[in-house]
């Protein structure tokens, strides 16, 4: 009995883990370039891509300031 509750936390445990999204903004993608930031977040659009990096290189700029 305790066998199977365990092996069902576990399963559970994974199952939420792999559900959480990911998400990248420019305060938590601190390591990364805007650009390579751009590209994780938005993979095949290009609009979209354009307008985050756009962001996040006035962001960026202004932390500087």
């Amino acid at each position: 009995m305790l066998k199977k509750v365990l092996y069902g936390a576990i399963a559970t445990a994974l199952v939420a883990a792999v559900a959480v999204p990911v998400q990248f903004t420019p305060a938590t993608a601190a390591g990364m370039t805007c650009k390579a930031a751009a590209k994780e977040k938005y993979k095949g659009n290009m609009k979209a891509r354009h307008a985050f990096l756009k962001g996040c290189k006035a962001h960026a700029k202004a932390q500087k300031a």
